[in-house]
């Protein structure tokens, strides 16, 4: 009975720490709930022999979030009808909270586990690399190559939609153009 009430008590405290890293993972409000809970269910037949309750679960929720990945990743949906978006909020903020998480939705799923544990969740590598089991090494790799593919695709959404890399003028100065007028 002590176990059933300090399980309840570490959901109680911890929960919204776990459903912030589930957010980072999945990207969703509803997919980090369901994620969360799914985790609870799994640690709570273990939980007397569990020595760092946070840590073991957020390895199952990597876990878990992964296998979901690799089981839909394929799927695609055809409708006739495109579903209802809702009115998104236009302000500078969420705009690029919406494009970091698209540009990490778009990353790897260990690569996002190492991006949310080493910056959203703030652990040193040693402890991300022990989460994951993996080498130090492959972590920095990840965190490097990750930030880099972040930075990538944020600088892209930046650039302005009405101006393409390709509409300016290739024709340097001093030069005739077609047209017969020298630059």
């Amino acid at each position: 009975m002590a176990d059933d009430e300090h399980f309840r008590e570490f959901v109680e405290t911890r929960y919204m720490d776990l459903l912030r890293v589930a957010y980072h993972l999945t990207g969703s409000a509803q997919d980090a709930e369901d994620l969360v809970q799914a985790a609870l269910v799994k640690v709570m037949r273990r939980w007397r022999r569990i020595d760092d309750p946070m840590a073991y679960l957020r390895r199952v929720m990597i876990n878990q979030h992964i296998s979901i990945w690799r089981r839909h990743r394929l799927h695609e949906v055809v409708t006739a009808v495109l579903p209802d978006r809702s009115a998104r909020d236009m302000t500078e903020a969420v705009a690029e909270r919406h494009a970091l998480y698209e540009a990490m939705r778009a990353l790897a799923p260990r690569t996002r586990a190492v991006i949310v544990l080493r910056y959203v969740v703030d652990l040193p590598e040693a402890e991300v690399a022990a989460t994951l089991g993996c080498s130090l090494g492959s972590v920095k790799s990840r965190a490097s190559r990750g930030l880099a593919r972040l930075r990538l695709a944020l600088s892209s959404d930046a650039l302005p939609s009405t101006q393409s890399p390709t509409s300016a003028d290739p024709a340097p100065t001093g030069t005739t153009t077609m047209t017969g007028v020298t630059r």
